[in-house]
């Protein structure tokens, strides 16, 4: 799959079937995009691209305008959302700074140097909601009038929904804040996980007896903070059982950069630099302060013996690594 960072060099333009979105969480209402999208890419041709941007146009007008908790929480990383974009047969995605210039180009403009021009949109599937230029004012009708003097083609998809309701990042989101994986699982249609490379700490946890690795998250407001029971892929030829936590680290930190530090049970080993999945299974508790070592000490232990018993309980031992 090809990265571009807004639009691909003049030379590597190239007719595409083109959808346009944030995709965070790439879940099963956007899968469905995804496949339709692919589906009318092979009818005509072309290459599938993805239109995407960053940051989230709520966090920059969060910025501007000085409401930080309107901030929609992120699901994936900009790694985990390429790799899902890749398993969903995208061919190319175009990843669009969202900054002043980009949120002050009007509607008429995005559609010529961008749709048009910049990615040479053959055909474009858009979401029901679809909305876009300066002050929002671009929408499904403007892009029938562009469709037909530019001459592409234009379709629309509806939500998709199930049992459950609407699937939307924001149904996503709701089930990770509160801790229901199972419900996250569905609406993702895989499980919820992180990934990321190992980085060296300040190795606090194993002179706490409870050694860590860490991978950096590289964004203010992550769909999940607290302390969970994981499972970790990359590290052996199966899922290694840990607990992990991921926030700020009141009780050691006040910088409120976020970490998510994972402690591998039974293992024994060097893994910077390596690249690991962590996969989430269950809410323990919400990160919170504490007074001296001695009782974050006693707290870590008690998670680390709840999460053992999560994997004694699923697997029927206690797990050996």
């Amino acid at each position: 799959m090809e990265v571009f960072r807004l639009l691909p060099p003049a030379e590597q333009r190239r007719p595409c079937a083109l959808t346009i979105g944030n995709f965070d969480g790439v879940h099963r209402g956007h899968q469905a995009v995804l496949a339709a999208l692919r589906e009318r890419a092979q009818a005509l041709g072309v290459p599938t691209c993805v239109l995407t941007f960053e940051p989230h146009p709520r966090e920059y007008f969060a910025e501007l305008t000085g409401t930080p908790d309107s901030v929609p929480a992120r699901i994936l990383t900009e790694r985990d959302k390429l790799d899902a974009l890749a398993e969903n047969g995208i061919d190319r995605v175009c990843i669009a700074r969202f900054n002043a210039a980009l949120a002050n180009l009007p509607a008429e403009a995005f559609i010529d140097e961008i749709i048009v021009d910049g990615l040479r949109a053959r055909h474009l599937l858009v979401g029901d909601d679809f909305r876009f230029g300066a002050k929002r004012r671009g929408d499904f009708t403007m892009l029938g009038q562009a469709a037909a003097r530019h001459g592409f083609e234009l379709a629309r998809m509806d939500t998709v929904a199930d049992a459950g309701g609407r699937i939307s990042s924001s149904s996503v989101r709701s089930a990770l804040e509160a801790g229901d994986f199972d419900l996250a699982h569905r609406l993702l249609g895989r499980p919820y996980f992180i990934s990321g490379h190992v980085v060296r700490g300040r190795q606090l946890g194993r002179t706490l007896g409870f050694p860590t690795l860490n991978i950096r998250i590289p964004f203010a407001r992550p769909a999940v903070q607290g302390v969970f029971v994981v499972q970790v892929h990359g590290v052996a030829d199966h899922p290694w059982p840990a607990v992990a936590s991921l926030g700020t680290r009141p009780a050691v930190e006040r910088d409120g950069r976020l970490l998510l530090e994972v402690h591998l049970f039974d293992f024994a080993g060097d893994l910077y630099g390596r690249m690991l999945r962590v996969e989430f299974l269950q809410r323990l508790r919400a990160e919170r302060h504490f007074e001296d070592l001695a009782a974050l000490t006693a707290q870590i232990d008690l998670d680390a013996g709840q999460a053992r018993e999560f994997f004694r309980l699923r697997d029927g031992a206690a797990p050996d690594g």
